[in-house]
């Protein structure tokens, strides 16, 4: 989604010049001759939305003056949010820029200083929306309103979404991994009459067999062998508030049982407790399985597939939705830099085409971690096309290529090397040799593999056991032998995965 810049001047000139600037930094734009018409489409509901204004401040008199600010705290808070950012000023007089909520620009305005403040309003903002949208999520108030979405598919699913957060009715989210169905599932907490109570997640995926019914149902102390205290389970954590059941297909059938009665009667029975005990949650549960084919093959209970697809919401994939990737891209980079340290303003405008046009079969979850690689990797003050190199490679138009080292030749037969577009540094790279020039021990390119898929996956242990092709049992045993298993048990149980869309 390309940003789109309203011009708001009296002058057509200056109006025509700040056009084709804008236009050619890679934004859309729009421009209109006055404040009172600036602010009827910033009010007005269709369209796309604006994401900065560029407002000179010596124009007749409109109902702008003395009404701007308090008009956009009216405003749909994305649109007028962003909008009131950028202003110029005419000619020499600054009277009126300490009122610039963000930047001002002498007019007539050279290209590069026109740039260098749209590209940092633009990064202030998308830094302010992520901080907002974060805050939200760990308050319990996150809404369907701080989800990046575009498109008619996206809001049918954020209508049924608003519909669903109006009752109790457990809901089903379906669809692609990667596609953080915890936004989703938040998102309905916050727009019911449960925001701000507890959110508790559980990835059933990683949960260990012999411990799935102590951790969701909890136990008393003594109840088995290692019970040494009393444990609260997942459902009483949830009480009041809602339950997120990731991965519900993973879930084992005799676990599947009991999940069933405490959604049927409102009660659970910890391990080892002499009477159940109530509780109160509101469900939601995802999965990228086709559950009615999982109960066809006998490997999850059909009574429970109808108590849970009382309300399925299939979320669509990111390649489906290519309009929301520029957002997402903006949002992220915004973060991982201020995380990093990094000043780095936003994307370029190839960049983003080239985002665009990639497929993304990992959905949210790969484009969050290509921008948070990138964002380390970045040497300027911009992402550029060479801080993408292996989804470059894969899309047609975009040539990032590694160059080849060239072999030794005497001073009089040296030639000119063909020059390359990019030098990739990549730090995954894997070696295959050992500091004397010998292929390494298969174990140790095992174990690095291993290691890198923790932290790509975020220690999420389901998905790096189906990423590496082999099963949890023999990842953990893998782990604990070279000594990757510190806080595995923390990562295998409730899971939420690690930065959010």
């Amino acid at each position: 989604m390309i940003s789109t810049v309203l011009i708001a001047d009296d002058d057509p000139v200056q109006r025509r010049l700040l056009e084709a600037m804008v236009r050619r930094f890679g934004y859309e734009a729009e421009t209109v001759e006055s404040g009172d018409r600036a602010l009827a489409r910033l009010e007005r509901p269709d369209g796309p939305a604006i994401d900065l204004l560029i407002l000179d401040l010596v124009m007749p008199r409109s109902r702008w003056h003395g009404r701007a600010r308090q008009n956009a705290r009216a405003q749909d808070q994305r649109a007028c949010h962003r909008a009131d950012r950028a202003r110029l000023d005419r000619g020499g007089d600054l009277r009126h820029a300490r009122q610039a909520p963000y930047d001002f620009v002498v007019k007539p305005v050279g290209a590069e200083r026109l740039q260098f403040s749209i590209k940092n309003a633009l990064r202030a903002d998308a830094l302010e929306e992520e901080i907002r949208r974060i805050n939200r999520r760990a308050t319990g108030t996150l809404t369907f309103k701080d989800l990046v979405f575009s498109g008619d598919e996206m809001a049918r699913i954020i209508r049924l979404g608003e519909r669903a957060a109006k009752s109790t009715i457990p809901v089903l989210l379906e669809g692609e991994i990667g596609r953080r169905q915890e936004l989703v599932a938040r998102a309905v907490q916050g727009g019911s009459d449960r925001k701000g109570r507890p959110f508790v997640t559980v990835n059933c995926g990683a949960l260990p067999e012999n411990l799935v019914e102590s951790i969701l149902f909890g136990h008393e102390k003594g109840a088995f062998t290692g019970a040494v205290d009393k444990h609260v389970g997942k459902f009483q954590e949830a009480n009041g508030g809602t339950l997120f059941l990731d991965e519900i297909g993973e879930l084992p059938l005799e676990a599947q049982v009991k999940l069933l009665r405490a959604l049927q009667e409102g009660e659970i029975d910890p391990v080892g407790a002499k009477r159940p005990v109530r509780v109160d949650i509101r469900l939601i549960s995802a999965t990228n399985q086709n559950l009615i084919e999982l109960v066809k093959a006998g490997k999850f209970r059909e009574d429970l597939y109808y108590r849970l697809n009382v309300f399925p919401i299939t979320i669509p994939p990111l390649r489906a939705r290519k309009g929301d990737i520029g957002e997402l891209s903006r949002r992220f980079c915004a973060r991982f830099a201020a995380e990093e340290g990094k000043k780095i303003r936003g994307l370029t405008a190839e960049t983003l085409s080239l985002l665009a046009a990639y497929d993304w079969p990992g959905n949210v979850r790969q484009l969050e971690n290509a921008l948070f690689r990138a964002v380390v990797l970045a040497d300027g003050d911009e992402l550029t096309v060479a801080e993408f190199p292996q989804i470059a490679a894969q899309v047609d138009g975009f040539d990032v290529r590694v160059p080849v080292a060239p072999a030794p030749q005497p001073a009089a037969m040296r030639v000119e090397r063909e020059i390359v577009r990019v030098e990739v540094r990549d730090p995954n790279t894997r070696k295959m040799l050992d500091e004397h020039g010998e292929v390494r021990k298969l174990e140790d390119l095992e174990a690095e593999a291993i290691k890198f898929a923790l932290a790509h996956y975020r220690g999420q242990m389901s998905e790096m056991a189906r990423r590496l092709g082999i099963g949890r049992s023999t990842l953990y045993r893998k782990m604990k032998e070279y000594g990757l298993d510190d806080g595995a048990d923390d990562k295998m149980v409730g899971e939420e995965g690690s930065h959010a869309a």
